[in-house]
């Protein structure tokens, strides 16, 4: 499964970053964005939508993400197949 995030609707509570920190992350910006690793889905104007701003979802951390998607309050994170 991928995961990315609309910026446009990210509200910056940081919450996916505290219960999901190994794929989510917050930047300058005040703006939450998807990893995976090291590599930080994020460009000059925001995460690039489609597949260049989807990261893996380690099965691990498959969990986690699903609950800070169900607990955002920007309702900003998307979960596909």
């Amino acid at each position: 499964m991928k995961v990315w995030i609309d910026q446009d609707l990210c509200t910056g509570d940081g919450l996916c970053e505290e219960i999901a920190p190994d794929v989510f992350t917050l930047l300058d910006d005040g703006l939450a964005y998807v990893k995976e690793g090291a590599k930080v889905y994020a460009t000059a104007k925001g995460n690039p939508q489609g597949a260049e701003g989807l990261a893996n979802i380690p099965d691990n951390q498959l969990d986690g993400v699903i609950e800070s998607a169900e607990e955002c309050p920007g309702e900003c994170i998307f979960i596909e197949p």
